[in-house]
């Protein structure tokens, strides 16, 4: 099943960015399975579940932090600016 999901990594020093980037010039990027594997191994990085709890209580990677996609705040973000993140859910998009 997890082969399958949509895997975002995001830099939250991007989150600084803005709305108005170019999509070449976005501040994420979709994932293979095997680059957030061997992400998950550095120091620091974060996974955000942004699926709904009742997905999340299903299932979901572990370590992983739910987070409401539309209404998260910067302060639920690592303070780290330069840790990597990443988010996921099952949209097919």
């Amino acid at each position: 099943m997890i082969r399958f999901l949509r895997l975002t990594v995001l830099a939250a020093a991007a989150l600084a960015a803005g709305a108005g980037a170019r999509a070449e010039d976005a501040p994420y990027r979709e994932a293979s399975v095997d680059e957030v594997a061997r992400l998950l191994g550095t120091p620091g990085a974060r996974v955000f579940d942004a699926n709904g709890p009742e997905t999340y209580a299903k299932a979901h990677l572990p370590g992983a932090t739910l987070v409401a996609y539309r209404t998260y705040e910067a302060r639920e973000l690592p303070a780290d600016k330069d840790a990597p993140l990443v988010f996921y859910c099952k949209n097919t998009r």
